[in-house]
């Protein structure tokens, strides 16, 4: 055999085998758009919820986890889809228990010679929907006997008061580092205790405020915020009880002077919205 006929040989066998095993196309996915979603007014916290994809049989399997110690909701959507089916079918809403991660869906390309790609897009809240917490249960006051508080703004009140997740709210006046108690038993959810400064301009400083969010057994949940820099005592996925030490109250994010904000809300489908509530020796209004 001559040396070019051998190669032409070689260069045929190559050409044989790159047909016979070429990979199938995988449609490529961009989270970069997935986003937090609706928190808390004047509250921001860390990401409560992640993706991951896997390849599977020829597509992608893409999978979201709760990063939260407690239930959340989730929707994702796909966006930007091109030459893309999802099955299960997008968009589509799950409720994750705590840290429990659950498949979403699974990416093909529809047609295996072309270009595909998509982009999955997700909003979270915490807490499950599902859930129909009672109102009006009566809290303790987050406070130890004597602690001199005040009262400085009630359920609808006109400065900050006036939106769905905050609409029944209290704001205690205390001296900073006042201890905060918990006011009903429950498992900490969030901790947020990393922001240090304060002040009255709200797009700089509404998403900077320290917090913990306790989860009671019927799916409400008790916001405690405005919390001095790296005073709290529990960390998420631990119970606490009434009563328990939880951390200094403080003077973080939006604030017109050191206070405590206290909120109990739920989900009300992707949507956080406050629940009325009573509280030992408070008058809201």
């Amino acid at each position: 055999m001559t040396r070019a006929r051998f190669l032409f040989v070689v260069l045929a066998l190559a050409l044989l085998a790159l047909i016979a095993f070429k990979p199938q196309r995988r449609p490529s996915a961009d989270t970069s758009s997935a986003n937090q979603g609706p928190e808390p007014a004047g509250l921001a916290s860390k990401p409560i919820h992640a993706l991951r994809h896997r390849d599977f049989g020829g597509g992608d399997e893409w999978l979201v986890r709760n990063l939260v110690a407690g239930a959340i909701e989730v929707r994702c959507s796909v966006t930007s889809a091109d030459n893309v089916e999802s099955d299960p079918p997008l968009p589509r809403r799950l409720v994750l228990a705590s840290q429990e991660e659950q498949k979403l869906t699974e990416l093909r390309s529809m047609d295996q010679e072309k270009y595909s790609h998509a982009a999955i897009e997700c909003s979270a809240v915490v807490g499950d929907p599902r859930t129909s917490p009672a109102e009006n249960v009566r809290y303790a006051l987050p406070f130890y006997p004597g602690t001199a508080v005040t009262l400085d703004q009630g359920f609808n009140g006109e400065y900050s008061h006036h939106d769905a997740q905050s609409r029944y709210a209290l704001d205690f006046a205390v001296a900073e580092g006042t201890p905060v108690l918990a006011a009903r038993d429950g498992v900490v959810m969030q901790v947020e205790e990393d922001f240090l400064a304060t002040g009255r301009d709200l797009e700089r400083y509404g998403g900077r405020a320290n917090y913990i969010r306790v989860a009671h057994d019927d799916g409400s949940m008790a916001v405690y915020a405005h919390l001095a820099p790296h005073s709290s005592l529990f960390r998420p996925g631990e119970r606490v009880h009434a009563g328990n030490f939880l951390a200094k109250s403080g003077n973080t994010g939006f604030s017109t002077g050191p206070h405590l904000h206290f909120a109990v809300q739920k989900n009300a489908g992707l949507a956080l919205s406050s629940i009325p509530f009573a509280m030992t020796g408070v008058v809201p209004n």
